[in-house]
Parts: structure tokens; sequence; C-alpha cells
């Protein structure tokens, strides 16, 4: 018979807890929080930065806004330096009568220090395009450290999922309207 301590115990519930609170995928990839949102509607990007570079601190995302994603606005982050880019639209929208033909294409947070081993997110709204249930919409990511960077930018080919990549682009998939 195998007799546990209090101490042996609790440990073994608070790994229990540790696992089901964190992401799966904390320590793994640059990843959307919420992996589904209904097409055309406002969705809250999430993204997670679950380790530096090869050891050393992340101290930048640059986040490429994927076409007909439209009406950006990034959430700021103390310690870090918020910046936008704007430039024209393939496709205008329409909102509050008004014809939109520019807007946010890239949003970058510099001058941070992520160490390696810690965790943490970056955050925008956005509306999401009017497309089809099952569309995949990739959000490119590159995470620059004090040595090296990562570009989460891979977008899957036909038949391929993220897994076949080693550093793949976070996804959202559209669902139907709600």
């Amino acid at each position: 018979m195998i007799r546990l301590t209090r101490a042996a115990l609790a440990a073994a519930g608070l790994l229990a807890l540790s696992a089901a609170i964190l992401p799966a995928d904390a320590s793994a990839h640059a990843t959307l929080e919420t992996k589904q949102a209904p097409s055309g509607s406002y969705y809250k990007a999430v993204i997670r930065i679950g380790h530096g570079c090869d050891g050393s601190a992340t101290t930048a995302i640059r986040v490429r806004i994927p076409e007909g994603v439209v009406s950006v606005k990034p959430m700021p982050k103390t310690g870090w330096t918020l910046n936008t880019t704007e430039g024209p639209y393939a496709t205008p929208y329409e909102s509050h009568g008004k014809t939109i033909t520019k807007g946010v294409t890239e949003v970058t947070w510099t001058g941070g220090a992520l160490p390696d081993a810690w965790y943490d997110e970056f955050v925008f709204q956005a509306k999401l395009p009017e497309k089809p249930a099952g569309t995949v919409i990739y959000v490119p990511v590159v995470q620059e450290c004090e040595k090296g960077v990562n570009r989460w930018i891979e977008i899957p080919e036909p038949g391929k999922d993220a897994h076949d990549y080693k550093e793949p682009a976070p996804s959202v998939t559209l669902t139907a309207k709600p």
C-alpha cells in the first residue's frame, strides 16, 4: 500500500489545478485565446506568448492584421510602447453610414522585456470579415527577442494544418452568425 503525505497530496493537487488553469499551448507557440468566433462579429484577439526566443526575453510583438479584419483597436500594455500602422483596405466597408477605405494594418508593442520563463498576452479588438462558417483567419505574429526572433507567420497549405509547421500563424475559425 502506498501512503501519501499531506504535502505530497497538496503538491499533486496544485499540479492538477495549474494544468487545468493554464492554457495547454501556453508554452508552445504564439496562439489566440479564442479559437472560434461568429462571422462578421467583433472579436477580442488575445495573443498568448508563452516563451521567448531560445532562452532570451521578448522585446517586441508585431501583428499583421489580415485582409478583411477591420476596425482594429489595440490595448495598451504598461511598460510597452504601442504603435499602429495604417493602410488602405482592399475592400472598403460601411460603418455608421460612412464608407471606410483605410485602417490599422499592423499593431506593434515594443520596449518591454518579457523573460523567457514568463507568459503574457497582447490584445486588440477588431471586426471579423463576413465569410462562410469554417473560414480560417490567420493572424501572423513576429516575436522579437534580445537574441533572435520567432516568426509565427506560417499559413498551412491545403491538406495540412498548423501542427505540420514549426512557426504557425495563430488562427481563428469563423462560425455561423448566431
